[in-house]
């Protein structure tokens, strides 16, 4: 179903929705999602009620949410304020929000949602080059998650060299303390707790082949996969899929691979999102984790 809505002060949003789940996309500011959920339950995505129902200007604001930028980051470049209004269509059962271009970039923005299942929603994300020169980045989708769950993150399995050659990358950015007790260095998995009562961000990103990462809120499970491309160059020393923590939220990041886009060409970067409920796991434990997650990440990616 789709239909035109108001949404924490904003008067042009647009409600997409199966009969389990609904999106709502913003249509005065972004491209951006500002609302995933449960009909009838709370929203999975943190937002900022300083920001809500504002728009205009040129200071660059959180809203929440989720939201697509172009990687490396960049002080200017990736601030690039999304606060005007946006062209959002639908077509066939498709959403498409549809950012006017960057003028500081020659960048233009797409994120068009298709709902393929009750809880399965593909999300694409375009990135058009509309300047007059080659620009080189790679698409970076952020989906900036409510406070009080866990991040998770696949660590690798196992593979067939014999154990000569590493089989992962891990990257930690300044701010990061490996001491941080939000921190779970699992053997199969690296967790990330939301903790509203931390003083400092931590970041980290991977090079994950296994292409899926999600976020455990309560008994709901959101899990997105995405394609890895194996032997691309990936920005961040390498990174696929990222998390990065404060006091206020928790963002499930992917990246695709790093590419040198010519004037006129388009990008794309394409997720799958899930949503589950009655996924109950007590605490950190890895084995709990794997036994309720695990199977959902298969079934996920066979679909």
């Amino acid at each position: 179903m789709f239909e035109k809505i108001t949404y924490h002060g904003w008067s042009h949003c647009y409600r997409l929705s199966s009969d389990e789940v609904e999106l709502i996309v913003t249509g005065d500011v972004g491209p951006r999602v500002i609302h995933c959920g449960f009909i009838g339950d709370v929203n999975e995505f943190g937002t900022f009620e300083e920001h809500l129902g504002k728009s205009g200007g040129t200071e660059w604001r959180m809203y929440g949410g989720h939201r697509l930028w172009h990687a490396p980051e960049d002080a200017v470049r990736t601030y690039y304020p999304d606060n005007e209004p946006v062209r959002v269509v639908e077509e066939g059962g498709t959403l498409r929000a549809i950012q006017p271009p960057e003028t500081t970039t020659g960048i233009q923005k797409e994120i068009a949602l298709t709902f393929k299942a009750a809880n399965q929603i593909e999300v694409r994300h375009y990135l058009r080059n509309v300047g007059l020169w080659p620009v080189e980045l790679a698409p970076w989708a952020l989906s900036v998650m409510a406070p009080g769950g866990i991040g998770i993150v696949p660590q690798p399995r196992p593979t067939s060299t014999g154990g000569l050659l590493p089989n992962r990358t891990v990257a930690l950015w300044p701010y990061t303390d490996m001491a941080d007790t939000r921190f779970h260095w699992g053997s199969q998995f690296i967790l990330l707790r939301q903790d509203e009562q931390a003083q400092t961000p931590v970041k980290i990103g991977l090079s994950a082949r296994e292409s899926w990462i999600a976020y455990l809120h309560r008994d709901h499970l959101f899990l997105k996969t995405v394609e890895y491309v194996e032997g691309a160059t990936y920005p961040d020393l390498g990174c696929s899929l990222e998390m990065y923590t404060n006091n206020r939220m928790l963002e499930l990041e992917t990246l695709g691979p790093l590419r040198m886009v010519n004037p006129q060409e388009t990008i794309e970067h394409v997720e799958h999102w899930f949503l589950f409920r009655g996924v109950k796991v007590e605490g950190e434990d890895e084995d709990a984790i794997a036994e309720a997650v695990l199977p959902l990440v298969a079934a996920a990616k066979n679909i």
